[in-house]
């Protein structure tokens, strides 16, 4: 099965003073450098979404321009969709734990499902999952609709949730979907690593 890898990173920051999240130094290297890392094994395929270019110029991979800028995640989503091939792998850039053998767990799950999404305590972690490429149409039709919430257009797709024991032998210390969205979540971020 072909598939790509998609990095969002066109976000504002905006519980994070605009501050870009994706240089924030973790254990001595930018937080989109532990993603990359974690992505390389799997596909040569990957793309960063959103932000301007010369911002990513050290990545290595291509940066496409959010095609619907101001939409959030959504529209970072749609846009890598509409260039992927059989099956998305995304990720939101401020993701610092995510690991190689989990990635490739979530491609090789649900592949019959539209999405294969993790849930914890704290929710679905939509921006951690993989997505068939023929929910692009479907996508955009509930964009153009007024839907702004990943979370929202979710309720529109078969999931596969990877959750309990399968979440557990991914997790064994629960910090692997720990996202980076205010100073408090990069401060425990820091701790973790300690």
């Amino acid at each position: 099965m072909a598939w790509d890898a998609a990095i969002l990173a066109g976000g504002q920051a905006r519980r994070f003073d605009g501050q870009d999240k994706s240089a924030l130094p973790i254990a001595g290297r930018r937080l989109l450098h532990h993603q990359l890392a974690a992505l390389r094994p799997l596909t040569p395929r990957i793309v960063i979404v959103g932000g301007p270019a010369e911002r990513f110029a050290d990545a290595g991979v291509p940066v496409v321009p959010d095609r619907l800028p101001g939409l959030g995640p959504l529209g970072g989503l749609s846009t890598a969709l509409d260039g992927a091939s059989e099956r998305l792998l995304v990720l939101a850039c401020d993701l610092p734990f995510v690991t190689t053998a989990f990635l490739q767990y979530l491609l090789r799950t649900g592949r019959d499902a539209d999405a294969t999404v993790p849930r914890t305590a704290d929710g679905l972690h939509p921006l951690c999952a993989a997505y068939a490429r023929r929910t692009a149409p479907l996508m955009r039709r509930l964009i153009d609709e007024g839907v702004r919430q990943v979370q929202e257009a979710l309720g529109s797709l078969r999931l596969h949730i990877v959750e309990g024991e399968a979440l557990a032998a991914h997790d064994p210390d629960g910090r692997l979907l720990h996202n980076i969205n205010t100073p408090d979540d990069y401060a425990r971020a820091i701790a973790l690593i300690e």
